[in-house]
């Protein structure tokens, strides 16, 4: 696809200098871009590479104070970074819109409708009663139980499975190897030992503007639903236990877990391969560090943690400190011993 400055300027709300006419057929870091590429400018490390790069045109800040002559067409924005992710999002959009029939061999069920300007994939497989909306993107291999309900632009890349009952929002994004809906884990302990399945008869719910990375999965609720709040993104794999709620806007990064019934707030932030365990809520805009372990509620609004067990982030700090003084605090106080005797 090729665009002209102007019309990336028009898109991005953005100030022209230099050539409006020129082309832009691609996208590219500023230090590896040649001609026919657009690049952005954010961080101020990469400012030299303005001067010698090849792109064709830069995305920059409306501030941005230029101390030598550029020969590519700046495009001057508010946030050079934001504007960019809305242009590869804007270019996704594209690609993606560029998919669209139905290939062979595919399977629709019976009673099941899906909306105008769509795409399924070779091999999808949608089950019976499901309902999908317009300009949805199926891709190859995706498996869809029966009963199911997606939202208008949504897009479900390659071998995503989502299992009967499942309903998904408009513009949602599930990545190849998801699985959205499995059981939730749930045993009886017997009396000789042994365990006992409890049925997972709930579902899992996706509202608007949700990302789900690959190969992470979202179990159904045991009753009810497991929840997933508007504009939610969740990386890859992470696991999502039965009954979970995560509230609006919140990010959770690869390789953390969930456990069941937990209720995590709006506006988190869950670094990555952070174990949280069931039963238990984190508040509106709480952020966890990395490889931390909660193991208790977190009640107030805006608190950091980090370790495991996961405490508050400067105490932990402060802890880490001391801890790596151990070996020379030990020492010490053998010598105090010996100097006793």
């Amino acid at each position: 696809m090729e665009f002209t400055v102007q019309q990336i300027a028009d898109l991005l709300q953005g100030k022209i200098e230099g050539d409006n006419a020129v082309k832009v057929s691609t996208l590219a870091k500023i230090e590896e871009a040649q001609a026919g590429a657009l690049a952005f400018l954010s961080n101020a490390k990469y400012e030299p590479y303005l001067y010698s790069t090849g792109a064709s045109a830069v995305i920059v800040s409306e501030t941005l104070e230029l101390k030598k002559p550029v020969t590519a067409t700046l495009i001057r924005v508010q946030d050079p970074y934001s504007s960019f992710s809305t242009l590869l999002s804007y270019y996704q959009s594209a690609l993606l819109a560029s998919k669209t029939g139905t290939e062979e061999p595919c399977f629709i069920g019976s009673n099941s409708s899906i909306g105008e300007n769509h795409y399924r994939g070779a091999f999808s497989y949608i089950g019976n009663n499901c309902k999908i909306g317009d300009n949805v993107r199926i891709f190859p291999q995706v498996y869809i139980g029966d009963n199911v309900q997606i939202g208008d632009n949504s897009t479900i890349l390659a071998g995503a499975k989502l299992y009967a009952g499942t309903v998904v929002g408009r513009n949602c994004t599930i990545h190849a190897g998801a699985v959205i809906g499995s059981d939730g884990f749930g045993f009886a302990p017997q009396p000789d030992g042994s365990y006992k399945t409890i049925p997972q008869i709930g579902n899992v719910v996706l509202e608007d503007d949700v990302s789900v990375g690959a190969n992470t999965t979202i179990d159904c609720a045991t009753m009810g639903a497991t929840i997933i709040r508007q504009g939610t993104k969740i990386d890859n794999l992470v696991q999502i236990a039965h009954n979970v709620e995560v509230g609006k806007h919140t990010v959770i990064a690869a390789q953390t877990g969930v456990s069941g019934s937990t209720k995590i707030g709006n506006y988190c932030v869950l670094a990555g391969q952070v174990g949280v365990v069931g039963h238990i809520s984190i508040a509106d805009k709480t952020t966890i560090g990395a490889q931390s372990g909660v193991s208790k509620s977190v009640k107030e609004t805006g608190t950091i943690i980090q370790g495991s067990p996961a405490f508050d982030y400067k105490q932990n700090l402060r802890a880490l400190t001391v801890f790596r003084k151990l070996p020379e605090l030990q020492r010490e106080i053998e010598e105090l011993k010996e100097g006793k005797k």
